[in-house]
């Protein structure tokens, strides 16, 4: 794809999403929408971020599904949390252990690594130097997963990331 149809569909798709979260379609949100959309998708190129590395329009599908299934381990690990802060012994039990990331890119390794935070109980706090491993903290020795690899990095690994 070339770079401009790259900018092009950065700023429809940003246009579009504004337009989804905003829910108002008159002239002044449309017209903000389409400025503050420009603006970004100006300071995408400028910061050269249009290469091969990032996602192409026709992979957004698989990443709606990763969407609805990270948003369906947010729920269920909200549950776990909410049950172990409800539970009146409060087995709080927290746990440092480095996660590895298998992505490819910077991107994947960032999604990853922000994927981790937005799971309740769990927080990335640093990525090695050489991006092989993720430190994770959990809020319980349970929703840890050690050396091993998790289905979350699979998955993101799985987008080409």
């Amino acid at each position: 794809m070339k770079p401009y149809q790259r900018r092009l569909s950065l700023g429809l798709l940003l246009f579009i999403l504004w337009i989804i979260l905003s829910g108002h379609l008159n002239i002044a949100f449309l017209s903000l929408g389409l400025a503050s959309c420009a603006l970004v998708t100006w300071l995408a190129a400028r910061m050269n971020l249009h290469t091969d590395d990032m996602p192409r329009f026709a992979d957004v599908h698989r990443t709606l599904i990763y969407a609805v299934w990270l948003a369906r381990e947010i729920f269920i690990s909200n549950l776990k949390v909410a049950r172990i802060i409800l539970d009146p012994k409060l087995p709080i039990r927290p746990v440092l252990f480095w996660a590895p990331a298998t992505q490819k890119t910077d991107l994947g390794r960032v999604v990853f690594a922000n994927s981790i935070t937005l799971t309740p109980g769990t927080i990335s706090v640093e990525i090695a130097g050489s991006g092989q491993e993720i430190l994770v903290h959990v809020l319980h020795e349970g929703f840890s997963w050690g050396r091993e690899s998790c289905e979350m990095d699979a998955r993101i690994a799985a987008l080409g990331m």
